[in-house]
């Protein structure tokens, strides 16, 4: 297992103002880092609430963790790495991969550890962010860049009785490594990405495995190839065919987007998946228990060759009744049937709505705009990378940016390269900051909701991509070419480009003015 590193990085003061701060030192946040370095742009800061990089995948260690895209492609295209073992990464191949990459470009020096950032407000006075930790320390900088990602704040259910319960209680991204699950009794909560994995490999050590279902996913066979040893020195000796191999991955991905804008091709994928349902389960209620009811696509597809056998077991019991209450030592399901338990896994997800994992947190761009008030009918952006009223602030990964078919890392790079073309175009124009017109954001923001219609995802299911009211403020509608084409260069008569300069002498003409038109003429001479 990857051990969490303490650096005396960590330790270093904040400097009083910086060119950029950058927010998380996930994937996201070394990218933009990286690139800054490589454009030239050296006054920058990451804060890091943990003491250690990685993100994601520095919080999930669970049994059987690893990505759902391919090792070769989730990964920078600028970091190629040749020793992945196997099509899909384990975790901790990923995370030695992100500290490798983070000591290769020397990233260490611009990172401070256990810095959680809890407040900002934007001066228009000034042109600067203001940044605030929960350690009481400030930092002021040109430009704001949020790269803490949406999967670092665990969804906690609301059952009754879940506090009073008196064995163990843990999400799978905190997961207690130093706990025996052996011969326990154990209740998971939750069927999705993160159960699918770890559901597996616990069954063959517990006595027995209750499984908490509220809907059944779709879940395709996994490509375990491995890499051999050739193959890796190939890829070594020669990069071009790892490129190769890469760009190969990427396209038969790249393909996968149609189905899901037209429902009626997901057909013959979900035809598939039922066979592979009815291969994989004996009991025919149980395989009819995890077959879902809605189109394929439109919540997330899992892959795994483990998670189907698993209810083959003696120990496993699949139950789809819901929870009606927790007791000290057992669960109640909803039609008053009592379980005895010892362990409660909570497989249920992550807070992704921003208007949820960032309620504590004070973000104030212009006057009278708040990221909660300005949210409060759902997150919006424009590109999902800048929002209007929030001078010089970025995000990563923000609204409408996630995937369904394809690496986030080629959308993190996309937007990265767009940042930096829009700080070079802030300078170019000898502006303070830019702010992208509510018109245009509102004119895009239509544009993705309109290409929503007729996908997978308004087919009638119900997923983490969805706020309350249905809308879809995660996934983006699109090719993941035709982001990286709109994210190439920056279109300037979309922005208002903002010189406090100009504006104070606009002020003061105004001003002058008013005083030449108020003032009384002086009597003519007699």
């Amino acid at each position: 297992m990857t051990q969490q590193k303490h650096t005396p990085d960590s330790q270093q003061a904040l400097p009083a103002t910086t060119d950029v701060v950058i927010v998380g030192a996930g994937f996201g946040g070394l990218c933009m880092g990286i690139q800054l370095k490589e454009a030239g742009i050296r006054d920058f800061i990451i804060l890091e609430k943990a003491d250690e990089v990685g993100g994601t995948w520095r919080d999930n260690t669970y049994p059987g963790c690893a990505c759902d895209v391919q090792s070769h492609l989730y990964s920078y295209s600028f970091a190629g790495n040749p020793e992945w073992s196997k099509r899909y990464a384990p975790w901790h191949e990923i995370q030695d991969y992100i500290l490798k990459t983070t000591d290769d470009y020397q990233m260490r020096p611009f990172i401070r550890f256990g810095q959680e950032v809890n407040r900002s407000q934007f001066d228009s006075k000034t042109g600067y962010w203001t940044i605030g930790t929960k350690g009481g320390a400030e930092i002021r900088a040109r430009y704001f860049v949020l790269a803490s990602g949406p999967l670092h704040h665990p969804a906690i259910p609301d059952i009754p009785g879940l506090d009073s319960f008196k064995g163990k209680v843990m999400h799978s991204a905190r997961w207690d490594h130093g706990y025996d699950l052996n011969g326990k009794r154990v209740a998971s909560v939750g069927t999705g990405g993160s159960a699918v994995q770890y559901l597996p490999e616990i069954a063959p050590q517990v006595q027995q495995l209750d499984v908490y279902q509220r809907s059944p996913a779709w879940v395709i066979p996994r490509d375990e190839r491995r890499y051999g040893e050739i193959r890796k020195t190939l890829f070594r000796t020669f990069p071009a065919l790892r490129k190769l191999h890469r760009a190969r991955l990427y396209t038969t991905n790249e393909m996968r987007v149609w189905p899901i804008f037209h429902p009626r091709l997901a057909v013959a994928l979900q035809s598939l998946a039922k066979l592979f349902i009815r291969m994989k389960v004996k009991d025919p209620v149980v395989r009819k228990k995890l077959t879902p009811d809605y189109t394929i696509g439109c919540k997330r597809i899992l892959i795994s060759n483990k998670y189907y056998p698993t209810f083959n077991r003696s120990n496993v019991d699949l139950i789809t009744d819901g929870i009606q209450e927790i007791r000290e030592h057992s669960i109640v399901d909803r039609n008053g049937v009592e379980r005895p338990c010892d362990t409660i896994i909570l497989g249920t997800g992550f807070i992704v709505d921003p208007r949820g994992f960032m309620k504590d947190f004070t973000l104030d761009g212009l006057p009278g705009h708040s990221i909660m008030k300005d949210w409060a009918d759902g997150a919006e952006g424009y590109l999902g990378t800048v929002v209007s009223g929030f001078p010089n602030l970025f995000q990563l990964v923000g609204p409408n940016t996630a995937l369904g078919h394809n690496s986030i890392i080629f959308m993190i790079e996309s937007q990265v390269n767009y940042i930096i073309q829009c700080i070079k175009k802030v300078q170019e124009k000898g502006a303070d900051y830019f702010n992208v017109k509510i018109e245009e954001q509102n004119k895009y923001n239509a544009e993705i909701q309109g290409r929503m219609k007729n996908t997978v995802w308004t087919s009638g299911c119900k997923s983490w991509y969805q706020q309350d009211n249905g809308k879809n403020f995660t996934i983006w509608p699109s090719s993941t070419l035709e982001y990286r084409a709109r994210t190439k260069k920056v279109f300037a008569p979309h922005f208002d480009w903002i010189s406090i300069a100009d504006q104070q002498t606009e002020v003061a003409d105004k001003a002058d003015k008013s005083v030449r038109k108020d003032k009384k003429p002086e009597p003519a001479p007699v």
